[in-house]
């Protein structure tokens, strides 16, 4: 049975948000804020890991994630192309591993991406992942276990410096009807809520790529690609944007 068939059926949430975040997150290649239940309006905040050492010399860059990470919906690249692209402005002799893919849960990180991932010995990780979790309705807990797994792996198993986007919001991403965006918004809060206290538990550093999505995205559908729901070439690169200051300042090079 096709995965997006299995997901309809084990999905916690409302039955109208069910169907539909089932639909969009199997698209083919597809501080202080509160994140109680209940919270709504986010509060700006930029979670650091203490101080890491720059990286010098070449970078051995491996990206884990999903489709964000590959690049579904652009022409030119999701965010860790374009991250990459500056990088080598500065560092021409740099590596990129991109084992991202469309559809990519924190379950299958696990078991597709981060064995080759730690195989590649990088010094530099980042991992985006967590929209398709919700997608197919896999439970906070056992979200919570997987992606607690796998920064222990990163962390015990690599000497890399791991770099993490928390979860993009997307409801206000024009194939998501309006009667249900409020709830995949909690949904996404709560996600990020545990994400970033497990972070925060492995001293990782965190990109919040919520709190400008969630300012920037409703008032800007030209960031939506042409499926409504991945981001478009414009919204790629305002994510690269946005998170090129953290990367430079983690490997030792001015951003500008």
């Amino acid at each position: 049975m096709p995965r997006s068939r299995v997901a309809m059926f084990r999905l916690p949430v409302g039955g109208a948000l069910a169907l539909l975040l089932v639909y969009s997150a199997c698209t083919p290649h597809s501080d202080n804020r509160n994140f109680s239940e209940g919270a709504s309006t986010p509060k700006p905040t930029t979670m650091t890991a203490n101080s890491p050492t720059p990286i010098a010399g070449r970078i051995n860059y491996v990206a884990v994630g999903d489709s964000t990470g590959s690049g579904v919906g652009a022409r030119h690249g999701g965010y860790v192309a374009r991250l990459f692209r500056r990088m080598t402005a500065k560092r021409p002799d740099s590596k990129l591993t991109n084992l991202c893919f469309s559809g990519a849960t924190t379950g299958d990180v696990l078991r597709q991406q981060l064995d080759s991932g730690i195989a590649a010995q990088p010094n530099l990780v980042t991992l985006g992942i967590g929209i398709n979790d919700i997608g197919h309705g896999v439970s906070l807990e056992q979200f919570s276990n997987n992606y607690e797994e796998i920064l222990s792996s990163l962390r015990n198993k690599t000497g890399a410096t791991i770099v993490v986007a928390n979860i993009p919001d997307i409801s206000s991403a024009p194939r998501i009807p309006v009667a249900v965006r409020g709830e995949y918004h909690q949904t996404i809060v709560r996600f990020n809520g545990k994400l970033e206290e497990i972070a925060s538990r492995h001293n990782v550093t965190v990109f919040d790529i919520y709190t400008i999505t969630h300012a920037q995205l409703p008032s800007h559908p030209e960031y939506f690609s042409s499926d409504g729901f991945h981001p478009s070439d414009e919204g790629y690169e305002l994510w690269a944007e946005k998170m090129w200051p953290t990367i430079a300042a983690t490997i030792g090079v001015s951003s500008e």
